[in-house]
């Protein structure tokens, strides 16, 4: 099964928010035809201005995606829907059924969730077996990463392969998992995070700052299993586990649990507007998205 897009039979989005609209200027910057379905009171004109300001990163010229506001008109003869619907498992449960009662009985739904689970959104949906977690890492439209869980394999595969065609690194599950893969290794940094914060062991841009200079360094380049395998010098793994196993349980008996209460909400919301509050998210987005698309530059094969 290959999944071929053409004017005839574009990519649909259902969904125009942040991972939408990111989604659409990426795969509009690779001369993909796209079609966006837009629900809601906001003009198409600033749909388009969302979707439009991401292509400065991509280095890309600005291109129209046709936006409309009929779903069954959005998704017919797309092969390929990415339904991108706020976290609610009820609407996103509604809505992929609500799809494949217009869609092409073929058509294969990819549900950009970062933390439900397949089991989770088929409850009821015809065809399960068209569905498929596509879990990007935000802003899709730099970040390379896109996680596949689904029932079936042959599903799974296309999906993989349009991913992988079109320049993003897909990885598989093998097992459903609430939060995937990255989402969850990501929860358990910034769980010990807030409880270093919560403790008062440094301040929210000196924990950021650990990690940004100290070990986000490494793990732009290399996974924790390649980090550890490196950390053993010449002998690897077997060695690091040998010498150093036991300095990782001794740490791990020390993570902790924060009480997220009104005093930690209010330390962190402090904390974060003291180290960052000079400038506004709109700002720091861009400045992320100009940082990641050098990063991603840096990374390029040099053997």
């Amino acid at each position: 099964m290959t999944l071929r897009l053409s004017e005839a039979n574009p990519l649909a989005i259902v969904g125009s928010g942040t991972i939408g609209s990111s989604w659409a200027a990426y795969f509009l910057s690779r001369q993909l035809p796209v079609v966006v379905y837009h629900h809601g009171d906001q003009p198409q004109e600033a749909v388009f201005d969302r979707i439009a300001a991401h292509f400065p990163s991509l280095g890309s010229p600005v291109r129209k995606p046709r936006i409309c506001s009929d779903l069954e008109e959005a998704v017919s003869g797309a092969p390929l829907i990415l339904e991108c619907a706020p976290e609610d498992v009820a609407l996103k449960r509604r809505l992929i059924a609500e799809i494949q009662g217009c869609a092409d009985p073929e058509a294969i739904i990819a549900s950009n969730t970062s933390s439900l689970t397949h089991s989770d959104l088929t409850v009821g949906v015809p065809r399960p077996d068209k569905v498929v977690i596509a879990h990007p890492y935000n802003p899709p439209h730099l970040v390379p990463l896109v996680e596949i869980y689904g029932i079936d394999a042959a599903t799974c595969d296309a999906v993989k392969a349009f991913y992988a065609r079109h320049g993003k690194s897909p990885v598989v599950l093998d097992k459903e998992m609430v939060g995937h893969l990255a989402n969850r290794l990501s929860s358990a940094l910034w769980r010990e995070a807030l409880y270093l914060l919560q403790e008062g062991v440094a301040s929210v841009e000196d924990i950021d700052r650990a990690v940004t200079d100290g070990p986000g360094l490494r793990w732009a380049l290399n996974g924790p299993f390649l980090t550890y395998h490196l950390g053993g010098g010449s002998g690897g793994i077997r060695q690091y586990l040998e010498s150093l196993g036991d300095s990782q349980i001794y740490r791990w008996n020390s993570l902790g649990t924060p009480e997220v209460n009104d005093a930690l909400v209010a330390r962190i919301i402090e904390g974060v507007e003291a180290a960052y509050g000079a400038k506004s998210p709109d700002e720091l987005s861009r400045r992320r998205d100009r940082q990641l698309t050098a990063l991603l530059e840096s990374r390029r094969p040099v053997d």
